[in-house]
Formats: structure tokens, sequence, C-alpha cells
């Protein structure tokens, strides 16, 4: 495929390989955008963003050395037309909430249709934001009940709550300290919690383990 100049330039940021691939396979083949450069951590992202910014930047939340939800304030204050466009399975009203203040300007669940993908990379770049219709309709509803942690997330968080340490986790856990750590941040983003003290607490509260 040739790329064509009106095509709004698109970048992908997402720790899953096979997903990037298949993603910009798809975004290749709209007629409407192409993908320009691929990262699979925050860092490569930064690096990426000194060489060549894109129209439109779709980036997951889970990354493996920190959050896209952090990630989407840095960048929104750095580069201030960048459009971000959050694309992840994420699907819980605090995690939406807090991206789309932290400056994303649309939010679309990883099992969109292409044609979902499509409007909301064309519709971001126009500058206007966009929601697929599943976080429309949970931000107009403004839920909490679509909380769910997987069974990793609760052992995890059943760990924090008994006080062991990140290092003291990763061994358990047999998992690398830089693991343990950017899971301890998706935790604290997934619940909106500011801090350690605020997890426990709110897990305790809401018997989440």
């Amino acid at each position: 495929m040739i790329n064509n100049p009106q095509h709004i330039r698109v970048a992908l940021v997402d720790d899953h390989k096979a997903f990037v691939e298949g993603m910009s396979r798809l975004i290749n083949d709209s007629g409407i955008a192409h993908v320009i450069w691929a990262g699979y951590s925050a860092g490569d992202c930064r690096r990426q963003l000194c060489n060549d910014v894109p129209d439109v930047l779709l980036l997951d939340i889970q990354l493996r050395d920190g959050n896209g939800v952090d990630l989407c304030a840095e960048l929104t204050k750095k580069y201030p037309d960048l459009k971000i466009l959050a694309l992840t399975s994420y699907e819980v009203y605090p995690v939406v909430r807090r991206m789309l203040e932290s400056g994303a300007k649309g939010y679309i669940l990883k099992n969109a249709m292409a044609e979902e993908i499509y409007e909301g990379i064309e519709t971001v770049a126009a500058g206007q934001q966009f929601l697929c219709h599943e976080v429309d309709v949970m931000l107009k509803h403004k839920s909490n009940d679509a909380l769910w942690l997987s069974p990793g997330e609760q052992r995890l968080l059943k760990l924090i709550v008994e006080g062991y340490t990140n290092s003291e986790i990763a061994d358990i856990l047999h998992l690398g300290q830089k693991t343990i750590k950017s899971y301890r941040q998706n935790l604290l983003v997934k619940l909106d919690a500011k801090n350690t003290a605020k997890l426990v607490s709110m897990a305790i509260e809401q018997q989440l383990v």
C-alpha cells in the first residue's frame, strides 16, 4: 500500500506485539489512515515522538513500564497538538474518566468493530471527542458497577493489603520487581486510588480481597 499524503498519520503504543501488528494492518487497509510507527512501552513512545509526532496516537492503558493515564497527561502537556485516542480493554468508569481528564480525545475498547475504530480515528483527528458505544453509555450512567479484577490482580491486591513489599511480592509471584511495580501502578489507576494507603483502604471497604 502506498501511503496517501492525505491519510491520517497514526502511531500505536501497546505492549502486545501481535495486537499491534493486527491493528496496523487494519488501519493501513482502511483507506483513511496509515501507521507511521509503533511502540511497545512508554519509553518507546517517548523516543519515537522525539522524531515523529503523528496526527493521532492510539494508546493502551496497561504498559510494561507504566500506565497510559500518566503517559497521556505527560504527552498532552508536552505535545498540545497531539490527539490521543485510548484503545484498551479497560472498561471501568474511574479509568475512563481519568484518561479523558488526562487529555485523551477519545476512548475505544479493543473489541470494537473496525468501522468504529476508523470513525474514532477520523473524529479525533478532526479535533472532536469520540467514545465507543459501550463507553458512551457507561459515562452517561456514571456507573462504577463495571469494576472487575482479574484473578492475578486480586492476588496482587491481597498481597499489598497484607503489607508485602514489591520485592517480596516479586519473589512470591516469581516475577520481576519492575513488573510488580507496573502491575501495582495499574491497580492504582483501575481503582482510582491516589496511593497505596488509599488502595488498601478501598480494597477492605469494598471487599475486593
